[in-house]
């Protein structure tokens, strides 16, 4: 089994893999990741050249993360998964990164913590559904603010807040941004930074009830910003499972009290 670079026509092949296991990955994603940081996505492929496993990286300005790691159930077991994740943090180093952030599944956590990662946070997968809020909303559409989003991960990442910008609805106002992406048939909130818990409900309240009633809406959230777990609970979202947020290296000056949302859903932070 050889790891190559990740190529274009390999995203096909990603998503019919990351479809069998309930992920959800859009094609978005690896036209954002390819051109960003094409060095740090990786393939694992057979003796024909056919394609096994992925992973992807983005290298922010001191930071990475690494995500989209999968390899197809019928060649598990053979140590693919750690050779693809291994190269992409081998690139994120080489590129100079001090601190590499994933998500991991409990089942994956070994792997991580035998390579230097620890816990962080644990990061839950809120779903909820779009219609009218009670309460008023002074949100109005506006611009992603990078130094709140630096406060909350100790880091700037604005080719990653500049993406999810293009394609997605900025809502802001003085203290806290979001930006409502499509999500198929749903909609994700994220990344969604605030100052204070009221800020992020007056933020959370206007994409709410810009959503036809019933639309699916999900968040990724740290479960150390307490305030946001109080605050999706009480507008009616569910958890819907965990994750674990790891991180090696250089202690990041994370401050999980002002992320009430992932950027995306667990593939670049």
């Amino acid at each position: 089994m050889a790891i190559e670079p990740f190529r274009n026509d390999d995203v096909p092949c990603f998503l019919e893999l990351a479809a069998a296991e309930n992920w959800i990955a859009e094609q978005w994603e690896f036209d954002f990741l390819l051109s960003s940081f094409p060095a740090g996505c990786f393939s694992a492929r057979d003796e024909t050249g056919a394609a096994a496993g992925f992973v992807t990286s983005l290298l922010h300005d001191r930071s990475g993360w690494i995500g989209n790691l999968i390899v197809d159930k019928r060649c598990r077991g053979r140590g693919i998964g750690e050779a693809l994740f291994l190269a992409a943090l081998g690139s994120l180093r080489n590129a100079g990164a001090k601190t590499c952030w994933l998500t991991a599944s409990k089942m994956g956590k070994a792997l991580y913590v035998k390579h230097g990662f620890s816990s962080a946070d644990t990061i839950i997968r809120w779903t909820g559904r779009g219609g009218w809020q009670a309460g008023s909303s002074h949100a109005a559409a506006g611009e992603w603010d990078v130094a709140l989003d630096q406060l909350g991960w100790g880091d700037r990442r604005d080719g990653l807040l500049a993406a999810t910008s293009r394609r997605g609805t900025v809502l802001a106002e003085d203290g806290a941004f979001m930006v409502i992406q499509p999500c198929g048939r749903a909609v994700q909130l994220g990344p969604f930074s605030a100052l204070s818990p009221d800020r992020a409900a007056d933020l959370l309240d206007e994409a709410l009830n810009r959503q036809p009633a019933g639309t699916a809406v999900y968040i990724d959230a740290p479960a150390r910003n307490r305030e946001a777990v109080a605050l999706f609970k009480e507008r009616g979202f569910r958890n819907n499972g965990v994750n674990l947020l790891m991180y090696a290296g250089v202690e990041p000056d994370y401050r999980p009290e002002y992320v009430y949302g992932l950027a995306t859903m667990g593939s670049c932070g």
